[in-house]
């Protein structure tokens, strides 16, 4: 399906020609004006009748667009570094609010928590769901290809950094992306339920990046390489600790000679 974004030319059978003004990807939602009105009109994708200007209609129910951006960055991602980029990281993690996923690209040493930040190479799936763009230039429904020119053309000394080998990340990043895209998304967070206990040796959380798809169920994926260097030891629950109650508790069982 066409990119759904302002400025997005649409047909309604009953008010003719309109533009989108405003869109939400998550509700379907969007806000259009048409001719020469003045105001805008809410109309709903799942229900009223709205094709592209071309005639094509527009199945949000049944062919939802991706309401977060991670999937066609790590596309990206992944040619950069078959091209020799691949000093070149993508961290996702989620909102307070758990609605939305924040995504972070950077660039040189790979060090998950000190990460370097460079205007326009991080962003939220808040800001995509109603401007489905990156924000460096690029175009709503942007190929992978056009995607990587864009962000070239944007900051050519920050994707410069990029360029070096880190094969084991390389690695690590292209099973990934054959388990989860076109679909699917990971995340670098540890999700725990309130008042649940630690999970040992947790799989790295994997999200849809639209409605309408099933939860995944392929390999689990490791974190990535360095991960694991962020703590002493191995991520395991703790050993429980000794408890010394009293001297009772001491002697108990001890027999006299």
């Amino acid at each position: 399906m066409k990119a759904l974004a302002p400025g997005t030319v649409i047909f309604h059978r009953h008010r003719g020609y309109g533009v989108i003004t405003a869109v939400n990807l998550l509700t379907g939602w969007i806000a259009a004006r048409f001719g020469s009105e003045s105001r805008t009109l809410d109309l709903n994708l799942s229900t009223d009748d709205v094709q592209f200007a071309d005639g094509e209609a527009i199945l949000f129910r049944r062919a939802p667009p991706d309401r977060m951006p991670h999937a066609r960055l790590m596309a990206m991602v992944r040619e950069l570094h078959a091209a020799g980029y691949q000093k070149l990281y993508l961290y996702a993690w989620p909102k307070a609010s758990g609605l939305h996923w924040r995504w972070h690209l950077f660039t040189g040493a790979r060090d998950w928590m000190q990460r370097p930040w460079r205007e326009g190479w991080y962003g939220s799936g808040a800001d995509y769901n109603v401007n489905p763009v990156m924000g460096w230039g690029d175009t709503p429904g942007a190929s992978t290809g056009e995607l990587i020119d864009a962000l070239a053309r944007f900051d050519p000394q920050g994707l410069a950094q990029a360029l070096g080998r880190d094969e084991d990340h390389t690695a690590w990043f292209a099973r990934v992306c054959e388990h989860l895209l076109p679909n699917y998304m990971y995340s670098l967070d540890m999700p725990r339920e309130p008042g649940a206990p630690l999970q040992e040796k947790p799989p790295v959380p994997v999200v849809a990046v639209r409605a309408g798809l099933p939860a995944y169920a392929g390999p689990a994926i490791d974190w990535p390489p360095g991960w694991s260097g962020l703590w002493l030891h191995e991520h395991v629950l703790p050993a429980p600790a000794i408890r010394i109650t009293g001297e009772a508790e001491l002697v108990k069982g001890y027999q006299p000679p």
